[in-house]
This record gives C-alpha cells, structure tokens and sequence, in this order.
C-alpha cells in the first residue's frame, strides 16, 4: 500500500475521511430523521492509506507500507506520522480506537528536500540509494519506455551522467532520464539542447550548463 507525500498532506488525505457526498444524501433521503451517529459510522467512512494498512495487516496477510517523499510533508504531518507509527493504532472520534492485528512492515523514502527529525530517522534502519550507474540505467530506460530507441537510450544516459557531475542545483533524477528519452523518441530529432528543459528544472541549471558545454559532443 502506498501514501504518496506532498506538501499540505493531513489526516483527511492520509488516514481518513467521511463521504460527506453520501452523508448529505442519505439525510435528505430520510428528511433530516437520520441519527448522527448512523451518519458517522463504519459505511460512510472513507479509508485512506495508513488506516487501510493498519486495518488490513494480518499474520496470514502481511503488508507492506510505502510513505513516498515523507520529506515534502510539513513537520506536523511527520509528528503524527511518528505517534502512529510508534503504536501502530489511531483513535477516530466518532469510531473508537483502531489497532493494528500486525504490525505492517514500513518503508519511507525521502529525496532530501528538508532534513527529517531525529526522532523519525532513530526509528529507522537507513539505507542510502545513490543514482545507478549507466548500465543499469539504462535497464531502467528500456523497460520504463520499452519504444525508445537504443541509440536514444544510450544518448541519454550519457547525457544524464553528465549532469550529475556538473555542479547544478538539481540533478536530474531517473525519472527525468526516462521522460528525456520519452521526448527525444516523440520529436525525433535527437536535440539534446532543444529538450534540456525536460532534465533540468531550474533556470540557473540551464544556463551552466549551456554556457560551460557541458552536453558538447553527446
């Protein structure tokens, strides 16, 4: 199960929320005479990532969770997240308290956009994933955009290599690699230079690496 992190995430986007859609109807339906709690109960409840992962881990059923760039969250999602990931169980007002049957197994992955508390990183076993190197990217390329050109593929790996040695603000990722190969393969004219916005986001970044030559050649 994946929660994929972005800035403003809260308990509405990760955990749950109400269908509140249903709940309006289903009062003008019975003309107001709806008890609140029916109205707050298990089937208006809109299960979110971690409350699905807590609800569903099981001895004959293990989960894994995935919470994707925990570090474009703001520091208050990542304290609640620390609470819920301490006991496993979250308490719903109008539901009671929700306990895991098994501790799901959880994986966080972070691009290093803000550092990350003490008090979260402690409960972790760290594991540093650096860029792959050509080959294997160039695996990546192939089976993420099975249409693309080898010839492309090779170009733009090398290209990509390249940029991750010059000294730029933000270095182009895998899945910028992918998308470059992806818009060279749709244009069809191998510009390197014309398509550079696809790798690189940042003005300062276009212009090193234009003034410097850095691409000269590839």
């Amino acid at each position: 199960m994946r929660l994929q992190c972005h800035e403003g995430i809260d308990v509405h986007h990760a955990l749950y929320d109400w269908d509140y859609a249903r709940q309006l109807l289903t009062l003008r339906a019975a003309a107001g005479g709806v008890d609140e709690g029916e109205l707050f109960s298990r089937r208006f409840l809109l299960r979110r990532p971690l409350l699905e992962a807590l609800e569903t881990a099981a001895p004959e059923r293990p989960v894994v969770l995935l919470i994707d760039e925990i570090d474009r969250a703001d520091d208050e999602f990542e304290a609640f997240l620390l609470e819920l990931l301490s006991d496993f169980q979250v308490t719903i007002p109008e539901l009671g308290t929700v306990r895991a049957k098994q501790r799901p197994v959880v994986v966080l992955t972070s691009n290093r956009t803000r550092e990350l508390h003490d008090a979260l990183k402690r409960r972790c076993l760290y594991h540093w994933i650096d860029f792959p190197d050509r080959a294997h990217e160039a695996e990546i390329v192939r089976a993420r955009a099975p249409g693309v050109p080898e010839a492309i593929v090779a170009r733009v790996c090398e290209a990509v290599a390249r940029l991750r040695d010059a000294e730029l603000y933000k270095l182009p990722g895998v899945g910028e690699t992918i998308q470059w190969a992806r818009a060279l393969a749709a244009l069809g004219d191998g510009d390197l230079d014309a398509t550079l916005g696809v790798a690189l986001k940042v003005r300062e970044d276009l212009d090193r690496v234009r003034a410097e030559g850095v691409l000269e050649g590839a």
